[in-house]
């Protein structure tokens, strides 16, 4: 960064006003290379990257830009991080359809072999049915079967998501109980199960036959208690930190906690060290955030595996604020902010998004995100970033 650059720039500021605000500079982050650096199993749920030339209707059409799609999960891997590929990261059920999320796996699976020791688990669900397709719980199982073989079929390995239809379908726990049995003695190899709740996905409401969070934790710890050698893990995002370790302190023995809460991931992965069995004393991460701060990820899990509990604390704490930014209310918007991170980053040459998703958010909403990415050190080239937030001012008729 050259020193005498004016890395300054006028922002939206509360009341409608304008304020300079001068960027810190990025920080020097110390990353791993490889997963097996890290005493934490950790996925990044990456996005994809949407294709702005592409003819047709952007609200409607899918238009992957696949080759830069492709870098960002290299960039990730690179770090050691693993990818969950094809998740809700992905606007799966917001602009990606199955057929679109199947060559998005296939080719992630295809390039993964090419990084040794490269992490990657995809989203097998039902979103091939239309909302109301389903007639039974059997229509259902129908539809994870067929994503689960074109899944497998190509090397990959299952995250199996959470269903809308089931949810909408199912009419007790004995429910999910039947078509997660089903699905679990077919898996090849142990899957990672995907519990994503309500503040992600209101259709997701009563998922495992109940709203009650206890009886909800009780159904799905039955399933894995029947199971435990068909699953890797659970990851939930609820964004109730108590809810998952109290879940966590069941687990049966080497089924992994997967936490997928967005904002108390730091201490949950740090652990307690409490609980009878190792794995219920910390949580692995599968995580949307990590792909807007992979590097300050990677470092600090870096220092975790080295014991430096203060270290991994420091480095993630300016980033908490700015996740619980990009993930507030409607938290099924935080795409948007993900996406435009990776542009601040220079990661992708344009803030567009499947569905017109870069308009989810408000300009206000952006300032904010790019003042709390410049606090948490992660603008790591400060002259585009600006150039960039410039850019997206002027758009909005801002000078």
């Amino acid at each position: 960064m050259d020193g005498s650059a004016d890395l300054s720039i006028n922002l939206p500021a509360a009341g409608g006003r304008m304020e300079r605000y001068r960027l810190r500079g990025p920080g020097r982050f110390f990353t791993a290379t490889d997963p097996s650096q890290f005493n934490r199993v950790c996925y990044s749920a990456a996005h994809v990257v949407a294709d702005p030339a592409a003819a047709g209707n952007p609200w409607q059409d899918c238009n992957v830009d696949w080759e830069a799609t492709i870098a960002y999960r290299q960039h990730l891997w690179r770090l050691g991080l693993g990818v969950a590929e094809a998740m809700d990261t992905a606007q799966r059920g917001m602009g990606m359809d199955w057929k679109a999320s199947f060559e998005l796996i296939r080719r992630s699976v295809d390039a993964a072999k090419d990084i040794p020791g490269a992490l990657l688990a995809s989203g097998c669900g039902t979103d091939q049915l239309a909302p109301g397709d389903a007639r039974s719980i059997d229509d259902v199982i129908r539809a994870y079967e067929e994503q689960m073989t074109a899944i497998e079929g190509c090397g990959g390995k299952l995250i199996v998501m959470a269903s809308r239809e089931l949810a909408r379908i199912a009419k007790n726990p004995a429910d999910y109980e039947k078509v997660y049995d089903r699905i679990l003695r077919q898996a090849r190899q142990p899957v990672i199960i995907h519990w994503l709740g309500e503040a992600f996905d209101p259709a997701l409401k009563n998922y495992w036959g109940s709203t009650d969070a206890k009886a909800a934790v009780d159904t799905a710890l039955g399933i894995l208690a029947a199971h435990p050698d068909k699953v890797d893990g659970i990851k939930i995002s609820l964004l109730d930190d108590q809810v998952e370790i109290a879940m966590r302190r069941r687990l049966p023995p080497k089924v992994r906690m997967y936490t997928g809460d967005d904002f108390n991931f730091a201490p949950l992965i740090a652990g307690d060290g409490q609980g009878k069995l190792p794995n219920h004393q910390h949580s692995d991460a599968l995580l949307g955030i990590f792909d807007a701060i992979a590097p300050a990820a990677s470092a600090a899990l870096l220092t975790l595996a080295q014991d430096d509990r203060k270290k991994f604390d420091e480095i993630l704490a300016p980033t908490v604020p700015l996740s619980r930014h990009i993930f507030k209310a409607p938290t099924w918007y935080y795409k948007t902010g993900v996406t435009f991170m990776a542009w601040l980053n220079g990661h992708q040459a344009h803030f567009t998004m499947i569905g017109g998703q870069q308009s989810a958010r408000s300009l206000p909403h952006l300032a904010e995100l790019f003042r709390l990415a410049d606090a948490a050190e992660l603008l790591q080239k400060p002259d585009l970033a600006i150039a960039r937030m410039r850019t997206l001012l002027a758009v909005h008729g801002i000078s």
